[in-house]
């Protein structure tokens, strides 16, 4: 089996979670990391930009894409060390993200149970450094295995080396530079679960006195995901469309006593995260649509295609949103997924 195939002007309509039309000038499905040196040095890829794109559940296609769109097919989940109650796992990015949290629950693993059901790929995962209900995978991701573009050669990047942060990594500061290929991640079974989310205890009571363990925590993460985000496979759309954004305290304060009921968590950093939802459902975007692109009626942060929206109209609807946020609350709000085509 070769290692990798190409496709001219190839269609990812299906590529991506929001559904929306758009061409690749080329398309990689690579199957072997170790390949990638070879494929990204072939005459008529060296100047070419590369995309490189999982499950596509964290972009919107605003248009076509030039040159190289690589999407890494690699899979495999393993045990690398035991060291008591601490486990070294590895997974390589073609996995699905979710199908890891269920492997690690399974295992009775702890950690991975509050980032259950998030849609993409393995590999994806650091980029965003995603996270829900108060955990983010960065905090469990000790090293990187990625493909430098300077060097020409895959690498290995320890956590620090990572810089993650609130939806934040060097990988997303650096897209042109790396390609991850895999994760190594360290789970134990003993760490203590997080439960005073908003709605977690609530759901976590439907199983009655059934006892905690991760596979529990991640089926009532499950159920709260499913019941306030629309099925991607259903109605085309990305999660969360914009960050939470973060204030200093002495903003906090302000927007405390200008608007009551707006919902402001601490953060470590002492800066301050105020409710992105809160902010667009306030200013009545909440159920809009526009054609075939709107917002979710279960939740305001989620824009959706309920059809045929471009990806151009998804980002125009955006801009919408995020400039009636900046008029009444002095907010500026940041796109989570990554705008392909486009600029913010």
């Amino acid at each position: 089996m070769s290692a990798y195939n190409l496709i001219e002007n190839a269609p990812l309509d299906a590529r991506s979670s929001f559904r929306v039309s758009a061409r690749a000038e080329l398309l990689a499905d690579l199957r072997q990391p170790q390949a990638l040196g070879e494929l990204l040095a072939l005459p008529w890829l060296r100047d070419k930009p590369v995309l490189t794109l999982g499950e596509g559940s964290n972009l919107l296609f605003a248009g076509d894409v030039d040159g190289l769109v690589l999407s890494l097919a690699n899979q495999g989940i393993r045990i690398l060390e035991r060291d008591g109650e601490r486990v070294l796992i590895r997974a390589e990015a073609g996995e699905r993200w979710d199908d890891l949290v269920r492997w690690s629950v399974a295992q009775g693993l702890h950690g991975l149970e509050n980032l259950a059901l998030i849609p993409g790929s393995v590999g994806a995962a650091p980029i965003q450094n995603i996270g829900a209900y108060g955990a983010e995978a960065g905090e469990f991701i000790r090293s990187v295995e990625a493909f430098d573009r300077h060097a020409g050669r895959i690498v290995r990047l320890d956590h620090g080396t990572c810089a993650f942060g609130y939806r934040d990594s060097l990988f997303k500061r650096q897209p042109e530079r790396w390609i991850i290929t895999a994760l190594e991640l360290e789970l134990d079974r003993s760490r203590p679960f997080r439960l005073d989310y908003a709605g977690v205890r609530e759901t976590l009571a439907e199983f009655g006195d059934a006892p905690l363990r991760p596979s529990l925590i991640a089926e009532a993460i499950s159920r709260l995901r499913s019941r306030k985000l629309p099925n991607p496979m259903l109605l085309g759309n990305a999660g969360s469309f914009f960050k939470n954004p973060l204030v200093d305290q002495a903003r906090a304060a302000e927007l405390a006593r200008d608007f009551p009921g707006l919902p402001l968590h601490g953060g470590d950093t002492g800066q301050v995260k105020v409710s992105a939802a809160w902010l667009i459902e306030h200013c009545g975007w909440k159920g809009f649509r526009d054609g075939d692109a709107g917002v979710a009626a279960q939740h305001a942060l989620v824009l959706v295609n309920h059809g045929q929206a471009s990806g151009r109209q998804i980002l125009d609807l955006a801009r919408r949103i995020a400039d009636s946020v900046r008029e009444r609350f002095a907010i500026d709000l940041e796109p989570e997924p990554r705008i392909v085509g486009a600029t913010w």
